[in-house]
């Protein structure tokens, strides 16, 4: 691929590879990547036994549009040490288009990153990863260098430069500005040897994760409510301004789509929650 040609890839919508390839089935690559999401789920719920099933979610576990073009699934977790785990798929398996992802919010028991991550197709291969920090990373180097610096610095730049993988950018401000040091929003071919280098990255960092909260230090009570309204705040916004909002609204119609994404976000569980 020519520089052009990469620099116009890393910059298309996802509008415009849809419109490239409206009728891919992603039946298989849906069946392979949700597996895996569900999976990353489980074993993090594994970690706080008590959270349970959040009632705002019920009649989701499957969901189809009115139209019936998109169906779907959406669940969410609360309790003690997660605010709110969530797992869920939209899309339409026999025209190209998935999103599907497994996310965890933590509380304010400790200050380990937010874990995010979404596998899906546009018809091809998506991937996005985050870890949410906590804190300004500008003004919080020691926080910078503990969760983004070391081998997870190393595994996201190995990844950044794979190959077979290329950029894709966020038209969105704020979801540019929402983004880590170990941030990756890769695309790349439909195959799954592409899915196997995903697979093993995945569980990796899901791994690190996990061993962070092990061996994490307790929040001194003192912060935990200046943490909970900056945890709130990253997580409404991240969710209200997302711009990929608007695909959906062309399916679902605006005020659907906006009990969605409060739904989405946990906005019952913030005002149930909050103490500021």
């Amino acid at each position: 691929m020519n520089a052009n040609a990469a620099k116009t890839a890393d910059t298309k919508t996802i509008d415009q590879f849809l419109a490239e390839n409206p009728n891919v089935d992603v039946s298989k690559a849906w069946e392979r990547s949700w597996n895996i999401l569900t999976d990353i789920k489980d074993k993090i719920a594994a970690r706080f036994p008590n959270i349970e099933l959040d009632p705002t979610c019920e009649g989701r576990e499957y969901y189809t549009s009115p139209n019936g073009e998109f169906e779907g699934s959406y669940r969410s977790w609360t309790g003690e040490g997660m605010d709110w785990l969530v797992s869920s798929w939209l899309g339409n398996r026999k025209a190209s288009i998935l999103d599907m992802n497994a996310t965890a919010f933590l509380g304010q028991e400790t200050d380990v990153p937010h874990f995010i991550m979404v596998f899906g197709t546009i018809p091809k291969l998506f991937f996005y990863f985050d870890l949410v920090p906590r804190k300004d990373l500008r003004t919080n180097p020691e926080y910078l260098e503990k969760y983004y610096g070391g081998e997870a610095n190393e595994d996201f730049l190995a990844l950044r430069g794979h190959p077979d993988f290329q950029w894709s950018v966020s038209h969105g401000t704020y979801m540019r500005a929402l983004l880590s040091p170990s941030a990756l929003s890769l695309s790349a071919e439909l195959e799954d040897k592409n899915i196997d280098v995903l697979e093993e990255y995945a569980y990796k960092f899901l791994n690190r994760w996990l061993g962070w909260l092990d061996n994490a230090t307790p929040t001194p009570e003192t912060e935990r409510v200046a943490q909970q309204k900056y945890d709130h705040t990253v997580r409404r916004l991240g969710y209200e301004l997302d711009p990929m909002n608007k695909l959906a609204a062309q399916v679902f119609g605006e005020d659907q789509v906006e009990k969605m994404i409060q739904m989405r976000l946990g906005d019952e569980q913030i005002a149930k929650t909050r103490k500021y």
